[in-house]
């Protein structure tokens, strides 16, 4: 469709097509004068005074559209206003444009910044706001737009284009064009109010603002650039913890086969050595009253012959330390000087010859009595001593037995009675736990089994450890640390935050804590429970609030609040040089949320196919 300018019949025109949005002029297109009823000479004055009105607005129109053609080739550029080099193709033609959404619709090139929206997606406007309403939710309905119904009313240019020399270029909103404010953070040339509305003169500040810029630029790249480094060394961190586990888990796994044939091996040797314990037909301790004798008898023998060592050992150290003060006495008394006149030393020399002038003086020891002390000494065994053995396993003889032993003396039918009463008495003291079971042998295992069964026992407990590490092992390999695993080398790394009366704390992959100035006991916030992600509203560089995605640490079951719930935390991580907490907030009760930076979730960094590296690299 080709644009016609000139008077357009007024039942053609949807007067929100013919109408500018800034409200400041008539389109050019706009349909021809008003008529009014009746043809009188007032009438006919109203209509002349408006048709002179017409004319003059398509001058203005005239007049803007050459500004814009002749601004365009004042700074040596082809390009209409406000239109972007990567748009410029669309511009080429300067006889015809060519609605870049819509090509069936097609204008005069004249008609392209005329302050009037002809195409639908706004790109006959690049450098006007005319357009600036259009969007996907646009309110007008398909009865607003008859025979046009399948358009699509969305901007096709991202924005009024400001080159900013000296700067880096950027878009601005259409909405902002021409709006008597100077949009310095995006427009720094000024280009945005050229039409200088109520009197606005933006000055260029590119120069100032982009050497400003580029310090912070320099400064962001750098601080990146450690960040990035320093994600490096917790990626090869994190790889190196990760190849030690799994060296780990080869390790356990051959410990545990071997470890579970040995414990195979103990079972069958200490089943093996049960039967030759019991092919011996040891019998264990009784409970007769020759056993528990004997066993009394066995235990004051052992106390009284290790108090006869530790006597003897003690005896030993004192002759000893005996002999060496007679051996120094022995040498003071012949090398002191008896001319020297010292009452003490005279007496004391005096009293050494009389010690030494007994009997029993160097009589330190008897070698017979030595003899049968180290005699008593041994302990009992088959060969010396006392074989306690065959007495704890000596048999008792039974009160059955002097009952026979008294039978011989008196008629049967009187010993029948007295056997069955002596035998239900006895039955019944056994069933009560009173006197033991006349044939209830109570055997203990020999030392070798008791060392068997332990040394089995042990084997059992070091497996079953085993085991345990190895699930731990495995669990952790499955735990999501993150992309490449980064977070793995931060695990347990804490940071901290004062924030009025609180100190709080993060520690990686553990816990958050509450912990109050003033003393007392800090407060759990969450456990960890996993890894996610949390959209945010950003202010991009147009100025405009954009979704963004971050990675998110969520901690929950903490604490409980009195009257509420179990306290938790989303942690919400930005890329940052250092591990460091932004900001702790109260989202509602007990529920917190915290900003936190970390060289973790900067970008870039990994290996191909998101994997750790195994080595660090300068970068």
């Amino acid at each position: 469709m080709t644009k016609t300018p000139g008077p357009v019949p007024p039942d053609r025109v949807d007067p929100k097509w013919a109408l500018s949005t800034a409200g400041q002029k008539l389109s050019p297109h706009s349909p021809g004068p008003i008529v009014f009823g009746h043809n009188t000479g007032l009438a006919r004055k109203l209509n002349a005074f408006i048709m002179i009105l017409s004319q003059g607005a398509l001058v203005i129109a005239s007049i803007a559209a050459c500004s814009t053609t002749v601004a365009a080739a004042s700074d040596g550029s082809a390009r209409p206003r406000g239109v972007g080099p990567e748009f410029a193709k669309f511009y080429k033609d300067t006889t015809t444009f060519t609605c870049i959404s819509n090509p069936a619709i097609k204008i005069p090139f004249s008609a392209v910044n005329d302050d009037y929206c002809d195409c639908p997606d706004g790109s006959d406007e690049p450098g006007t706001s005319a357009c600036s309403y259009l969007s996907r939710n646009f309110p007008l309905t398909v009865a607003d737009r008859p025979g046009n119904s399948d358009l699509e009313l969305t901007l096709a240019l991202p924005g009024f284009y400001c080159k900013n020399k000296g700067h880096k270029p950027s878009y601005i909103p259409f909405q902002r064009v021409n709006d008597g404010i100077c949009d310095y953070e995006l427009c720094c040339d000024g280009s945005d109010e050229w039409a200088r509305v109520g009197g606005t003169k933006c000055e260029d500040k590119c120069k100032e603002i982009g050497k400003e810029w580029r310090k912070k630029e320099e400064k962001r790249q750098k601080s990146m650039t450690a960040a990035l480094k320093k994600k490096r060394d917790l990626l090869v961190d994190s790889g190196r913890q990760e190849k030690e586990i799994e060296d780990h888990i080869k390790r356990l796994e051959a410990e545990i086969q071997a470890q579970e044939i040995k414990v195979k091996n103990m079972e069958v040797d200490l089943e093996e050595l049960q039967k030759r314990e019991q092919s011996k037909v040891v019998r264990g301790k009784k409970t007769g009253k020759v056993n528990i004798l004997a066993s009394l008898a066995k235990g004051r023998v052992e106390e009284l012959r290790d108090a006869l060592v530790e006597v003897r050992r003690e005896r030993d150290e004192a002759r000893s330390r005996l002999k060496e003060v007679e051996d120094i006495l022995s040498t003071f008394k012949v090398e002191y000087n008896p001319n020297f006149n010292d009452e003490g030393v005279k007496r004391a020399v005096r009293s050494w010859e009389e010690y030494a002038a007994r009997e029993d003086v160097g009589n330190l020891g008897n070698s017979a009595r030595d003899r049968d002390l180290d005699e008593i000494a041994k302990a009992d065994s088959d060969e010396s001593g006392v074989n306690w053995e065959q007495w704890e396993a000596e048999e008792d003889s039974s009160d059955t037995d002097a009952v026979y032993k008294l039978a011989a003396f008196l008629p049967p039918s009187f010993v029948s009675l007295i056997e069955d009463k002596l035998i239900s008495i006895r039955g019944f003291l056994e069933d009560n736990g009173i006197l033991p079971k006349k044939d209830e042998v109570t055997t203990t295992e020999s030392k070798a089994v008791s060392e068997a069964r332990d040394a089995l026992e042990a084997a059992k407990t070091e497996l079953a450890q085993s085991y345990t590490e190895l699930k731990n092992h495995q669990a952790d390999l499955e735990t999501d640390y993150g992309k490449a695993g980064v977070f793995r080398a931060l695990k347990g790394v804490c940071i901290s935050k004062d924030s009025g009366e609180y100190t709080y704390e993060h520690c990686f992959w553990d816990q958050t804590k509450q912990i109050p100035k003033k003393g007392g006991a800090s407060v759990r916030m969450g456990q960890f429970v996993r890894i996610g992600s949390v959209t945010v509203d950003e202010l991009n560089e147009a100025g405009e609030m954009v979704p963004e995605e971050r990675v998110s640490l969520v901690y929950a079951n903490g604490q409980t609040c009195w009257n509420g719930p179990a306290r938790s935390t989303t942690v919400i991580l930005e890329c940052g040089e250092e591990n460091e907490i932004l900001k702790v907030m109260e989202d509602e009760k007990c529920v917190y949320s915290m900003v936190a930076t970390t060289p973790a979730v900067c970008p870039g960094g990994e290996e191909e196919g998101d994997v750790a590296p195994r080595r660090k690299d300068e970068l």
